[in-house]
């Protein structure tokens, strides 16, 4: 972490400079009457969004939330690796890994042959697959979640903070100006002026309001899907239990009785259950047939004997009833090209699915990871508009396949168990699933199609680990300014900058005409240089593209003080010098990067990543006039 940039300050140092001229917030305080972005709804998608752009004081944002104030329980509590990924690029990861429960086993239960009445372990899978993240899969309260993003919101230098109390009740998009074409009529929903209505103009509106999002439906977007007609029932509790993997992710399959999900939850004590619950009629709903939390644990200890569960404390539970769906359009342009959006949707408000693939709040925060720095970008005036078209287009897809691969799930799970997967002959088919869908279960299967955003590059081969469309997989490296151990990525910030990795060749020590050696004078001094290109007179070199070099070398055998300038390049208002941009392979056994990623070691590689972490291109070291023609397909 590197702070004090622009002079000493004492106190947290994850609490940012207040901008001036902020908005005043408070229940008293008048709401604006034009933004430039307007989010709605303060679920993990909108937050996720929100403490993006939180980091840009001249972006003006308003978030809005129809209930009172932040939830306190309940609701969806499973984050995979790749979210991890993106928490650490908002700095709160650690935090994270701290509180929550890890998920590190998953432990599968069916009818004992011996007696089918009751149930007996099958099998375990470990969680989450060796190097396919350095982050661990976890639970947590999603209001905890909530409050992190507030915290990163609060701290920024806008000061961020949700109205809550309004929610959208309205809104209209004027295609014939780009001056906050979108008019928005916000509606007080908190009983303090019930009723009142409150008109707000917009540049862009982001609807994150749920399975029955306002936004969405303004826009003419529907939902289109089907339902399993299963009724489920969601429990966190305080309980004890003869159950031997209670502190395990458990997925249980009794003969008769349905199936039931156990999740351990932060703190040691608590943990959800997932329960089977009726069938139901092609017409009914899962509310219509009244079912409560007493029908929950009857069911849950019907469906693990021999052990039962004595319940102490229900601190939440739901029921639901299972569907897919998914809205035909993410945005209010659709196919139409004659204009760019300025409306758009994500998480529920665009998807729905079952609970049990636990992929819920994730797509959600990385439908609007995906969406943020692009905001930022057109918003600065650093990219065309039309970049906004491309959230739809990466995002439906990957939409499209979480509810595809939900749908087979969530059957999988409810089938009954066969006789020869009772015998123990067949490996269970729900096992076989669950491995099958570890990479999607982590969120590392996100892979986007090509276009001007990801390279159709012939340089693959450079980095056979670092697949282009992917995100980028990190790996140990040592920095050479201070030999600290760490991962790569984790120099990666939520700051919608872009990054070059550049890895040296084989004994190159950066020294005078070397490749990495030309490569950082070119970026530095050439005209043609992204790096020099697209940042703005007065702006740090490292604005827009920050660069990073790692060598094969050690620490110990680099000259860093004969180093380029862009290496150590100067910051802030004080002109300081940046020390955390070189690195090179780890020499104490926690891995070697070339290695693991596949990276040719003869001649080295750039890897161009995105701001939300997907590699976008890979190129040779002498790549210079492809780099220069990338970047200008992409910002101005």
């Amino acid at each position: 972490m590197q702070f004090y940039k622009n002079g000493f300050r004492g106190g947290s140092p994850d609490i940012k400079q207040a901008a001036p001229n902020r908005r005043n917030r408070g229940t008293n305080e008048p709401l604006p009457e034009k933004v430039d972005v307007l989010i709605s709804g303060t679920g993990p998608a909108g937050l996720c969004l929100a403490a993006q752009l939180a980091q840009f004081p001249e972006i003006e944002t308003m978030i809005v939330e129809r209930m009172p104030a932040n939830i306190i329980k309940g609701k969806a509590d499973g984050i995979n690796t790749r979210t991890m990924e993106m928490f650490q690029a908002f700095g709160f990861a650690d935090k994270v890994k701290r509180e929550t429960y890890w998920v590190n086993q998953t432990a599968f239960w069916m009818p004992d042959p011996a007696n089918p009445e009751n149930v007996k372990r099958v099998g375990r899978v470990q969680d989450v697959a060796d190097d396919s993240s350095e982050m661990p899969h976890i639970l947590i309260n999603q209001a905890r979640l909530h409050e992190l993003f507030l915290e990163v919101m609060q701290n920024s230098p806008s000061r961020l903070a949700p109205d809550y109390g309004w929610e959208v009740l309205s809104l209209t998009v004027d295609p014939t100006t780009e001056d906050h074409p979108v008019t928005v009529v916000l509606k007080d929903s908190s009983g303090l002026n019930w009723g009142a209505t409150k008109t707000v103009r917009a540049n862009y509106v982001v609807g994150c309001d749920g399975a029955h999002s306002s936004v969405r439906k303004a826009i003419g977007g529907v939902l289109h899907g089907d339902a399993a007609h299963q009724a489920w029932g969601v429990m966190d509790i305080l309980a004890n239990t003869d159950f031997p993997d209670v502190r395990q992710k458990c997925l249980i399959s009794s003969a008769n009785e349905g199936n039931l999900l156990i999740l351990p939850r932060e703190g040691g004590y608590l943990f959800r259950m997932y329960v089977e619950l009726d069938k139901l009629r092609p017409d009914e709903k899962a509310a219509q047939r009244k079912l409560t939390q007493d029908d929950m644990i009857a069911a849950a200890n019907r469906i693990i004997k021999p052990y039962s569960v004595d319940v102490k404390e229900v601190v939440w539970w739901s029921i639901y009833d299972i569907g897919h769906s998914l809205t035909d359009k993410f945005d209010d342009v659709g196919d139409a090209t004659d204009r760019n959006p300025h409306v758009f949707v994500a998480g529920d408000a665009c998807h729905t699915h079952s609970p049990k693939a636990g992929q819920g709040m994730n797509v959600s925060m990385q439908d609007t990871f995906n969406l943020g720095w692009k905001m930022v970008h057109v918003l600065q005036g650093r990219a065309n508009p039309s970049l906004l078209r491309s959230y739809s287009f990466e995002r439906w897809t990957e939409a499209k396949r979480l509810v595809d691969t939900d749908h087979k799930w969530s059957r999988v799970m409810s089938a009954p168990t066969t006789q020869a997967e009772r015998d123990g002959t067949e490996e269970p088919r729900i096992i076989r699933q669950f491995k099958e869908n570890l990479e999607f279960t982590g969120g590392t299967a996100v892979k986007y199609d090509k276009s001007y955003l990801f390279a159709d590059s012939p340089h693959q081969a450079l980095a056979t680990g670092e697949e282009i469309g992917r995100r980028f997989h990190s790996a140990p490296v040592v920095r050479v300014s201070d030999a600290k151990q760490m991962q790569l990525g984790h120099v990666a910030q939520a700051d919608a900058r872009w990054r070059i990795y550049a890895f040296a060749g084989k004994a190159d020590s950066a020294s005078a005409g070397s490749p990495i050696h030309k490569l950082a004078s070119w970026l530095e001094t050439n005209p043609n240089s992204p790096v020099v290109k697209h940042a703005r007179p007065g702006e740090d070199i490292d604005a827009v593209i920050d660069v990073r070099f790692v060598f094969q070398l050690t620490f110990d055998q680099l000259a860093y003080e004969h180093m380029s300038a862009l290496l150590k390049p100067l910051t802030g208002h004080l002109g300081l010098q940046d020390h955390g941009k070189v690195f090179c392979v780890d020499h104490k056994g926690l891995g070697d990067i070339f290695d693991m990623r596949g990276i040719n070691r003869d001649k080295g590689c750039m890897i161009v990543v995105r701001p939300d972490q997907y590699v976008a291109n890979v190129l040779p070291l002498d790549g210079y006039e492809a780099l220069s023609a990338y970047f200008a397909g992409v910002l101005r």
